[in-house]
């Protein structure tokens, strides 16, 4: 009887897998470049099988944010790699959660070796245990990395230095090592920011009127040679670190002083708060008028927008009257004059009675409408049961004008989207305009 043979060696195949994090943790490590050729030239001198190389630039930190990773470890489940080929254990995990799934998969026998600079880990108890040692001491150092962090931003505030970008109207001393930048006043924006304060507060000018002053009158940019947004305003109005204290971090309660010079008063600032807090900022789109979001500037191409003014008599009368404006939202500067609903209403009869009833793609929805109507007033009220079998004689041009005149503001958003033109609105004129022309 023959003896029996042993089971050939399975072959590894191994993926090169190199990883660098752009973040400041991992600064100091080698390239991804620098690490493929490493690794490759290991391969050649231990004569090892690289199927495939991959690369990933991402933290490692935490657990299944790393996709190039995820699909590594899927391949190898399912057959296509049984080998890993890296430049050192922390390539492969900086978290509890990946190093688990490295081992799970050892476990399995579906990853039967890995090979770093130095080191081989084999589907052994020991090499294994050395593995996670090796991982969890770097997991340990970025754990010890976040708190060294977080203690030295503190000790920052404490001696009076807000960390991050320098807010504008300052900028930071580069002529010093990192962490002892001083905060210093930008001599070219710090006048200018200060004026803002002051328009504000002493000749009550808005956030909008402030913008138009900014990007029109004196041409200010930012540090970035962009303009400021009507956003940025606001946040500089609110930002406490003007008059010499900060927070931080934001939301976080701790105050602190700063060392660097103040643009402003702390009784200026207070005095700008109550400014931007007497009138409460309007939300447009709070009250629909009924022919809003339908019509267009002929002159800009923005919406029409609406608002109601009221007139009160010495009877104690009072008359409401809405007026339909551009809404400037593609041109601040749009004169066009506003118009009275009721003249609107006038031309949109006027344009009902003038186009091709062809226009009006609503006719089958009408004649629908009317159907139902007829439906409720003979059949509900008791009237005429042979009500369904008369045609439904309708004049549509009539219909669309009586809703217009008495529907409800739903019914004439309807009517109106049915045009297969754009309704647009120039000089107090209205007029359709063909979609896709000049």
């Amino acid at each position: 009887m023959e003896s029996s043979q042993e089971k050939p060696e399975v072959k590894i195949k191994y993926c090169l897998y190199a990883r660098k994090s752009t973040e400041d943790d991992e600064k100091q490590a080698l390239s991804i470049d620098s690490q493929i050729k490493e690794a490759l030239d290991l391969a050649k001198q231990e004569n090892l099988e690289v199927v495939e190389i991959r690369r990933e630039s991402h933290s490692a930190k935490d657990s299944g944010q790393r996709p190039v990773f995820a699909k590594l470890l899927e391949d190898i489940r399912k057959g296509l790699f049984n080998g890993i080929l890296c430049w050192a254990p922390d390539r492969l995990s900086r978290n509890a959660g990946d190093l688990g799934s490295i081992v799970d998969l050892m476990d399995q026998k579906l990853l039967l070796d890995i090979r770093t600079h130095g080191q081989k880990f084999a589907n052994t108890p020991n090499e294994k245990f050395l593995l996670m040692i090796l991982c969890s001491q770097a997991k340990l150092e970025n754990d010890h990395k976040g708190e060294n962090v977080k203690r030295g931003l503190r000790a920052k505030c404490d001696m009076g230095w807000r960390p991050g970008m320098a807010p504008l109207g300052y900028i930071h001393d580069k002529e010093v090592q990192k962490g002892q930048k001083r905060i210093l006043v930008d001599a070219e924006r710090a006048p200018v920011i200060v004026k803002m304060f002051e328009k504000i507060a002493y000749e009550d000018y808005s956030g909008r009127r402030l913008l138009d002053w900014f990007n029109k009158e004196i041409k200010f940019t930012t540090r970035s040679g962009c303009k400021i947004a009507l956003s940025g305003i606001y946040r500089i109005l609110k930002d406490t670190f003007y008059y010499g204290q900060f927070e931080y971090p934001v939301g976080g309660g701790n105050w602190y002083d700063g060392k660097h010079e103040p643009l402003i008063t702390k009784d200026l600032f207070i005095k700008v708060q109550e400014k931007l807090s007497v009138t409460p900022r309007r939300h447009p789109g709070t009250h629909e008028f009924d022919f809003t979001r339908l019509i267009y500037c002929g002159a800009c191409g923005s919406s029409i927008s609406a608002e109601e003014k009221f007139k009160y008599q010495k009877n104690g009368n009072k008359h409401r009257y809405v007026y339909y404006h551009c809404s400037k939202g593609k041109d601040r500067d749009c004169k066009q004059p506003a118009i009275r609903e009721e003249e609107l209403l006038k031309q949109l009869l006027y344009l009902i009675d003038k186009i091709d009833l062809d226009e009006l793609e609503a006719q089958g929805q009408i004649k629908r409408e009317v159907a139902r109507y007829r439906k409720f007033s003979y059949g509900i009220l008791g009237q005429d049961i042979n009500f369904e079998k008369r045609p439904i004689d309708i004049d549509t041009r009539n219909y669309a004008k009586y809703i217009l005149i008495e529907g409800s503001k739903d019914e004439k958003r309807e009517l109106l989207t049915c045009l297969r033109s754009r309704l647009e609105l120039k000089d107090r004129l209205m007029s359709l305009k063909i979609s896709g022309s000049n």
